[in-house]
């Protein structure tokens, strides 16, 4: 069975860092295409990122961009979201999931095997 475990949120103070973790199990990432997206309280979901692991392309949504970085650990098996300069506003539930058309998108019914989720405060 497919299944996508995301986990590394935390509390963090503004200008901090952390790294979120999205494992897969019962399938390889080698060749997928993965998305990280994020939810805050009241708000719709929305992209964040995005991995094609297939050809190696990346790409960001406007509000992250030069402060994320998404790569992925093909021995573990593991899509990575390093967050840099984080800011009140990336408060959020981080979800990472598989495209289902094998190409990135900014659009959540375009993905599927979502994880659970993984919470992302930052405050001081």
């Amino acid at each position: 069975q497919w299944q996508l475990v995301e986990s590394g949120g935390t509390l963090v103070q503004p200008g901090g860092s952390l790294r979120l973790s999205c494992g897969a199990s019962g399938f390889t990432l080698d060749k997928d295409t993965v998305g990280w997206f994020r939810q805050a309280p009241g708000k719709e979901r929305e992209g964040v990122s995005c991995i094609n692991n297939n050809v190696g392309w990346t790409d960001y949504a406007d509000s992250v961009k030069g402060r994320f970085t998404i790569s992925t650990d093909n021995a573990k098996n593991t899509v990575y979201l390093q967050m840099n300069s984080l800011k009140p506003e990336d408060t959020a539930v981080y979800y990472c999931a598989i495209a289902l058309y094998g190409y990135c998108s900014w659009y959540e019914t375009d993905f599927s095997s979502w994880g659970q989720g993984t919470q992302v405060t930052v405050s001081s």
